[in-house]
């Protein structure tokens, strides 16, 4: 999941002629959801959006407070463009969760803001829409935020067993059992070869 968060002291949706929904001062959120996203991606972003320190404390000090701390507004626009891809020139969102998947996705998110925060702040546009979306940059501060792809990953999960697996061969392949395998060879190669005991290196010296 992708997300780009922008401080603002102002936002607004708007479909067609209406005003669909806005915010003062608080955060504007655009959110892309990717085929991949689970409910650890949802997790996540929820708490990194509420958690933030973007603003400053009643001392004016930078940096010190969240969204949540301050008691402001936060707007979440869905925006599948953000998993776009580039061909080229041409843009691809073959990553974008199709939106008969996105939008209960989308709308459980917007459910565990508002469970986490207070409800009434917590604002969206309209799934699915030709939106006008005006923001108001206050700053400006933009964040891009990602969330971290998870050990669950089918793709991750595979690639990792596989290196794990090559480093158990490579630990149990140790000096000795190498040492056992040359030892091995050269007695097929030279039958007078001495016969010492395994892994003495002895075994291993010319005659």
């Amino acid at each position: 999941m992708k997300a780009i968060i922008q401080r603002v002291t102002k936002a607004s949706v708007t479909v067609g002629e209406e005003q669909i929904s806005s915010i003062g001062r608080g955060l504007c959120v655009l959110l892309g959801i990717s085929v991949e996203d689970t409910q650890k991606d949802v997790d996540y972003m929820v708490r990194k959006i509420l958690n933030l320190r973007l603003f400053e404390d009643e001392n004016d000090r930078a940096w010190s407070r969240s969204v949540m701390d301050r008691e402001l507004e936060v707007l979440c626009v869905s925006q599948f463009t953000l998993q776009c891809i580039l061909k080229g020139n041409k843009p691809d969102f073959h990553s974008a969760m199709p939106a008969e998947l996105a939008q209960p996705f989308y709308n459980k998110m917007l459910e565990q803001l508002r469970e986490a925060y207070k409800p009434e702040l917590i604002k969206d546009g309209q799934f699915g829409a030709k939106m006008q979306v005006l923001i108001q940059n206050d700053g400006p501060v933009t964040i891009q935020l990602e969330s971290p792809a998870g050990p669950t990953d089918p793709k991750l999960l595979s690639k990792q067993e596989k290196q794990q697996q090559r480093k158990e061969k490579t630990r149990s392949k140790g000096p000795s059992e190498s040492s056992r395998e040359k030892a091995a060879q050269r007695s097929k190669a030279d039958p007078s070869a001495s016969s010492g005991a395994e892994g003495d290196v002895s075994s291993e010296r010319e005659p």
